[in-house]
């Protein structure tokens, strides 16, 4: 997440605003924070990601690239994730149907600017969503995909793979990856 602030926004006002932006913005506490541009390695990820997903997954779940926001009803976060799948009937903000409520699996890729956010408090946001069962952090300087687990009891579990040979599975959505698939195209 970007450090420099804008003037205080309510979430309607910030709705408002971002549905007219060129750029996206995350909103937290009133604040607006502008997105990043990202790299070459980040796209790359995104894309192979979506792919693997929405084959995997196809007829069972919806895949949502970057343009779909996410907001948190308990803390008022609006943001937005690399990629978020639901596999119910997607549950919308409004008529606007560009704030999904009910993701399952959330991914970011990480980058070297947004990665303290998305490890800690966009994380800690995210776990009030009630649907929300996987986080998968990404990583673009070497090949290691890890995934935090909601239990049956809340608790959270760390599970990761490391390395091109390696695979990991999304028991939340039914994927397995191959970090091979992961990773193609990207130099490490």
């Amino acid at each position: 997440m970007a450090t420099v602030p804008q003037p205080f926004l309510t979430p309607e006002q910030y709705l408002e605003a971002e549905r007219k932006a060129e750029f996206k913005s995350e909103y937290v506490h009133g604040e607006v924070f502008a997105m990043a541009g990202a790299s070459t390695a980040h796209v790359q990820a995104t894309s192979n990601l979506t792919r693997e997903l929405s084959s995997q997954t196809r007829g069972r779940c919806r895949v949502f690239t970057a343009d779909m926001r996410i907001h948190v009803p308990a803390t008022g976060l609006y943001s937005y994730a690399d990629i978020v799948v639901t596999c119910e009937q997607a549950q919308l903000l409004d008529a606007e149907f560009d704030t999904l409520l009910n993701p399952k699996l959330i991914v970011e890729v990480l980058s070297p600017s947004t990665e303290a956010w998305d490890r800690g408090d966009k994380f800690r946001h995210y776990r009030s969503i009630p649907s929300f069962a996987q986080y998968l952090l990404v990583s673009t300087r070497r090949p290691i995909l890890e995934v935090y687990t909601k239990g049956e009891t809340g608790i959270w579990s760390l599970t990761d793979a490391q390395g091109l040979d390696a695979t990991l599975d999304l028991t939340s959505v039914g994927v397995s990856l191959a970090l091979a698939d992961v990773y193609e195209w990207i130099e490490l």
